[in-house]
């Protein structure tokens, strides 16, 4: 079954906190895995999941950093993780297969955004290989575990997806674009969940993207605060000045009730927004999902670069839906 991308009428909106869409949801005995979870929005989703009784697993790539900031919250393990190269990426899937645990909830919340040009790996695009390859590369490592507990797959992207994918140049060389750059890797987060959805709906597993909203986390570490003062966003003082802006709290919600919510049961391959399932984007009006992110062909295409690129596809003996 798929999912019409429209609103469900979900009763939670832009204001709603990881907390009010965990109400009365009981996550015991279940195992959770939030990259980046030790910082910003996926700190909070940490605490919410783990208060609601999940064990959840941070994988970190500064370890000190996350067990500090972990530090007091009941039910939370720190491993290590550093998405960019790809060693490490399999060595935690390999570790947390060793346990022999299965996977309920994996939530792809770690990023970097507008970073000056830095090539990993072979020379890939860093916020490409960040935000999409590593998490690509983490998921279908992790695959067995994931489809043994039917697990709910949630990709946090961003309104910057409307940018679309550069398809003749994915790594920028030459002519690097912080901005499209990041646009880039979060149409490729929309696109990973719609051809996940599709491969591994049959195990029970689902998958759903995201734009958590526009909240001043570390994820802004790499502009300029004049930057952000002509933006809109703060002020000279460092205080938020846009009432769009979410809390961290806020900014959490909607990847916490896309991986938890009973609402969703059944469904998958849709992007959300403000802990509701998202309505097609309209030209010159805010938020939506553009329909090139969405694009079952789009999709399936980006899925076969992004085995090509990482030599791992969980899927690779069986054939890709509708194709």
């Amino acid at each position: 079954m798929t999912t019409p991308q429209h609103k469900i009428g979900s009763g939670f909106g832009a204001r709603s906190t990881a907390d009010d869409v965990l109400s009365g949801i009981e996550l015991s005995g279940r195992t959770a895995i939030v990259t980046g979870g030790y910082s910003g929005l996926g700190l909070e989703a940490t605490r919410a999941l783990a208060a609601a009784g999940a064990q959840v697993i941070v994988p970190a790539r500064r370890r000190a950093v996350a067990q500090q900031a972990v530090e007091g919250i009941d039910g939370v393990e720190v491993d290590d993780l550093d998405l960019a190269d790809l060693d490490s990426v399999r060595g935690f899937a390999e570790r947390f297969l060793a346990s022999g645990r299965d996977v309920d909830i994996v939530i792809n919340n770690a990023g970097i955004m507008a970073c000056p040009e830095t090539r990993v790996g072979p020379g890939w695009e860093t916020q490409f290989a960040t935000n999409h390859l590593g998490h690509f590369a983490l998921v279908n490592h992790l695959w067995p575990a994931i489809a043994r507990g039917g697990a709910r797959v949630v990709a946090v992207s961003s309104g910057a997806h409307g940018m679309g994918m550069h398809w003749d140049d994915v790594h920028f060389e030459p002519g690097y674009d912080r901005w499209a750059a990041y646009g880039q890797a979060k149409a490729a987060n929309v696109l990973f969940a719609v051809h996940l959805d599709a491969l591994g709906r049959d195990a029970g597993v689902r998958a759903f993207a995201l734009h958590p909203g526009s909240i001043l986390t570390p994820l802004q570490r790499h502009l300029a605060k004049a930057d952000m003062v002509d933006a809109g966003w703060i002020d000279e003082h460092g205080t938020p000045t846009d009432p769009t802006f979410k809390t961290p709290e806020q900014g959490a919600a909607t990847e916490v009730w896309a991986a938890v919510s009973p609402q969703l049961a059944g469904m998958g391959s849709v992007y959300c927004e403000d802990c509701d399932i998202a309505e097609p984007a309209v030209d010159g009006t805010e938020g939506g999902v553009h329909a090139h992110a969405t694009d079952p062909e789009q999709a399936a295409r980006l899925w076969a670069l992004s085995a090509g690129l990482t030599g791992v596809d969980a899927f690779a003996a069986a054939p890709s839906p509708g194709l």
